[in-house]
This record gives structure tokens, C-alpha cells and sequence, in this order.
């Protein structure tokens, strides 16, 4: 039988080479692409003899600094001070010491690159941080799935070091054959078609902005002595353009996300092993994450209307993470489940919480809430609009016929927006219900919370009026602006709740 000393310092397998060769190429072509975009546009006046040498030579820079990060980068497990050792560096290195008992996800992925040549990267996330700790980019399958076993074992009182990895694989190989959850290719497409719009639509918007100020730019920078694009942009053409990207582009916007959906999530299982589910997902590069419920912080149920009507859900688990790192970040780095019918949505609720919420008493906010969205998203933007288009340009006249229709669109949004807007209270757990299109349902248990924040500005005492925050390691949950002295009775129920109950965060 096949064992493995972890106590030992080991190094990544010697393909390992290749892969820190690419990364750090990815990382120059990342730093330098301004001066390369340069070079290709002025290559012509280059001597290709020396452009080839200086080429070579990054090349083989590139390769050395590769290589010596391969050298020096090992790890290994302290057995006596239960911690995981990893020392890295090329120049000036590193020793970072991880206790297993901090240890918080351990997911083996694999790139394409990394597909290839047959190996596969572990990452280690710790409680601590809002990134990934580390992560080992080059190992076998076999010593990646040992490794995670004993690492996910956190602190053990036996000091032995040999894990049976015949073992290990055996019982993967097992659970692959009897899934919790499959994700299908149909549930795939019905998700990519019916989600994602608004973020899609930003990116490609910036998309498009960011290559134009780029063109003007590096128009300058090689040379040319007026924008090429002065002759052709203008404010009249710009506008129309806009206007075709939010009449027409719905198209591409489904076809990215369905596209996007299927490569990132293609043949997602999710696999119970004993007290925790094994989710392995991936088209190209594959992932294998751990998610063990004793370790949720929140979790999140988005639907809106065609995915209703299909009877599709996507689910989002935030774990413990670094309490600095923004409610942003902390939702971007959830763990996701997308396309799940009711029924796998309520067992995998059943078993990440101890049972399906049900939603218990409810708290409406107050019609004030409509207030700053109606200011930022329609008076703003409307009353900018007739100022610049009677000072500067009276052109933007000609698109007065696109009014009704954005105010009709903001005006429904900011109204949905209102009425999903909610809080249900019941005495295991608490569901805010928040959302527009997708309508979101975050559940967070009392003893979940770390802090709890209640707001109230001197204009809202007169409507009795405030904010709640509810404070967990894995994000914050808002939710206002509701009736102050209901916010307060809860407030008061669930600080008593966390005091008095003997379960923990983590």
C-alpha cells in the first residue's frame, strides 16, 4: 500500500516547471501588455534581429525565475505544532505556517494547462483572509486528495504521518458512483439563459469604454498625430451606439452567459461524504471543493421570473472569511450551486442548515425606502440629461423619445425592489428577502452572528424608522429602513438567543 510522509518537506511534481513558467509569463504579459501593444503597433521599425534577442532573453528570464520558484518551493505538515509548513520565494523567501486547526476550504482544481501534463492544483483557505492562502499548482491527484484528507482532519493527538492513499482514492471512486446532487446540461442551459443579465451587460458597457479610451490612448503613444477615431465617434454616434447596446445586445448578453454557465459549471456533482458534500464541477478547469455545514455562515437563494417559472434556483454558501474583505468580495468568493429545482434546493437547505426555514413573522420597510433610489436613479440622471442637452448639446434632444422608457423601467425596478424587500423572523433562523429581478433570500442562524449594528439618524426618529446589521464572518446582512422599535425587540431577541445558546459559529 501507497504511503505518504507529509512531515517531510516535499516539492511540487518536477512538470511543476511548466506550469510556474506559465504563470509567470501570464504575470509579465499582465505587467508589460501597455508596451507590448507598443511594439506590435510600431513592429516595423524595429531591428528584428534585436527585437528577437530581447524576446530570448525574457524568455529565459522568465524560465530561471520559473524554475528557482519550482526549487524553493516546498511544504510539509509539523506534526508537533499541528501547523502546515510552506516555504516559497525566489529572491527573498518565505515561510508561512498555516495551524490546521485555521484551516477553513481545501479544493483541488485543475486547469487546462494543468490537464495536459496530468497534475493538479491544491488551495488552502484559512478563516483569516478574504484570498486563497496558499496554493500548491503542481501535484498528483493521489497525494492531492491524501493531502486534503489530512489537512480538512485539522488537528489530530496521533502523530502519525502515513495516510493510505490506495485507501483514499478507493473511497472517491465510491462516491463519485453514488452522487448527492447532478447538476444537468438542460438545468446548465436553463440557468445561463435566464440569469446574469446585469452583470453581463455592465461588463460588456465597460468593455466597450475601455477599449475606446485604450484606442485614444495608444493612438498617441504610437505616434499618430490625431486620433484616429476623431472622424467617425462622435456625440451623435456614440449615443446611437448606446442606445443599439441596450435595445439589441440581449442576444449576446444570453449567449455569453449561457456560454460562461455551461464551461464554468459543465457536469456539476455534488457527492455527500459522511458529514460534508464533495462538489466537483468544470469544463475546462475542474474543481473539487469541500463544504462542510458546521463551517456556513450564510445562505443564498436567487430566482427571478423565467427561472421561477422553469422551476430553477442558483444557491450561494458564504463561508467564514476574512472580516476586513467587503461584503462584495465576500459574495463574489461564495461557493455556487446553480440550477437546482425545488426539491434539490430543499435538501441541500435541509442539510447545510439542519432544516428548511420557514419564513415565521414579517417585517415590511417603510415607503421611505423608495426615496434614495428614486433620487439617484431617476431625478439625477434625468435632470443631468436636460442640463447637458440645453448647455452643450442640444443633439441629445433627438433621444427624448427613449425617456418614457427608462422611466418606466427604473420606476418598475425601484418599485420590485420595494415590495420584495423584506425580513422574516422565526426563532431558528432569519431570511431577508431583498431584490428586484433576482430576488435574493439570505438565511443566517442566530448563532451565526458575531456583531449586530443598529442605526438610526436624527431626520428617520420622527418615523420611527432604522437600520439593522447583521454581522457574520462570512459578510453582513442589512436591512431597513424599517419600524426602529420592531428592530429593536429583535435585536434584543437575538443578542439573547446568541448568549444563551450553545452552538458556535464555527
Amino acid at each position: 500500500m501507497m504511503t505518504n510522509d507529509f512531515s517531510q518537506p516535499q516539492r511540487q511534481s518536477l512538470v511543476g516547471v511548466v506550469i510556474m513558467f506559465g504563470n509567470t509569463f501570464q504575470k509579465t504579459v499582465r505587467a508589460l501588455w501597455p508596451i507590448l501593444i507598443i511594439w506590435v503597433l510600431k513592429i516595423n521599425q524595429f531591428n528584428k534581429a534585436y527585437l528577437g534577442i530581447g524576446a530570448l532573453a525574457v524568455f529565459l528570464l522568465i524560465a530561471i525565475i520559473a524554475y528557482f520558484r519550482y526549487l524553493n518551493f516546498t511544504f510539509q505538515l509539523d506534526e508537533e505544532n499541528e501547523e502546515f509548513i510552506i516555504k516559497e520565494g525566489v529572491f527573498n523567501k518565505t515561510r508561512l505556517a498555516i495551524p490546521l486547526d485555521k484551516i477553513q476550504q481545501v479544493s483541488i482544481n485543475q486547469s487546462l494547462l494543468q490537464r495536459i501534463i496530468g497534475v493538479h492544483a491544491l488551495e488552502v483557505d484559512t478563516a483569516g483572509t478574504g484570498k486563497k492562502e496558499v496554493t500548491i499548482k503542481a501535484i498528483s491527484h493521489e497525494l492531492a486528495i491524501s493531502l486534503k484528507e489530512r489537512l480538512l482532519d485539522g488537528a489530530r493527538d496521533s502523530k502519525s504521518v502515513n495516510y493510505a492513499i490506495d485507501a483514499t482514492v478507493e473511497e472517491r471512486e465510491t462516491a463519485k458512483s453514488h452522487a448527492f446532487i447532478q447538476i444537468s446540461l438542460l438545468s446548465l442551459i436553463k440557468t445561463g439563459v435566464t440569469s446574469n443579465y446585469v452583470r453581463t451587460f455592465a461588463l460588456l458597457l465597460a468593455f466597450v469604454i475601455t477599449t475606446f479610451q485604450h484606442i485614444d490612448e495608444y493612438a498617441g503613444l504610437a505616434g499618430f498625430s490625431t486620433d484616429p477615431l476623431d472622424d467617425y465617434i462622435t456625440v451623435e454616434v456614440m449615443l446611437k451606439f448606446l442606445a443599439f447596446i441596450i435595445v439589441g445586445i440581449m442576444a449576446l448578453i444570453i449567449v455569453i452567459n449561457l456560454v460562461r454557465t455551461i464551461i464554468k459549471y459543465f457536469g456539476y456533482k455534488i457527492t455527500r461524504q459522511k458529514d460534508s458534500l464533495l462538489l466537483s464541477y468544470g469544463l475546462i478547469n475542474t474543481k473539487n471543493t469541500i463544504l462542510r455545514p458546521d463551517k456556513v455562515q450564510i445562505v443564498t437563494v436567487t430566482r427571478n421570473f423565467f427561472q421561477k417559472k422553469l422551476d430553477i434556483q442558483d444557491l450561494k454558501i458564504r463561508q467564514a472569511s476574512n472580516r476586513e474583505a467587503n461584503n462584495h468580495d465576500q459574495k463574489k468568493t461564495a461557493i455556487e450551486i446553480p440550477g437546482c429545482n425545488n426539491s434539490e434546493k430543499d435538501v441541500l437547505l435541509e442539510f447545510l442548515l439542519g432544516e428548511v426555514p420557514h419564513r415565521g413573522v414579517v417585517l415590511k420597510p417603510n415607503i421611505r425606502k423608495m426615496l434614495v433610489p428614486t433620487v439617484i436613479f431617476l431625478i439625477i440622471p434625468l435632470s443631468a440629461y436636460f442640463w447637458i442637452a440645453n448647455t452643450v448639446g442640444p443633439k441629445l434632444f433627438n433621444f427624448i423619445l427613449f425617456l418614457p422608457a427608462y422611466v418606466l423601467l427604473v420606476g418598475v425596478m425601484i418599485y420590485f425592489g420595494f415590495r420584495h424587500s423584506r425580513l422574516f423572523v422565526n426563532d431558528d433562523f432569519i431570511i431577508r428577502q431583498s431584490g428586484a429581478w433576482d430576488v435574493e433570500n439570505d438565511f443566517v442562524a442566530p448563532h451565526k452572528i458575531q456583531t449586530i449594528s443598529l442605526t438610526q439618524y436624527f431626520w428617520q426618529k420622527g418615523s420611527d424608522i432604522g437600520i439593522v446589521s447583521l454581522h457574520t464572518a462570512g459578510g453582513t446582512i442589512y436591512f431597513g429602513l424599517a419600524n426602529y422599535t420592531k428592530l429593536k425587540q429583535f435585536v434584543n431577541y437575538w443578542l439573547y438567543q446568541v448568549e444563551t445558546g450553545k452552538k458556535h459559529w464555527m
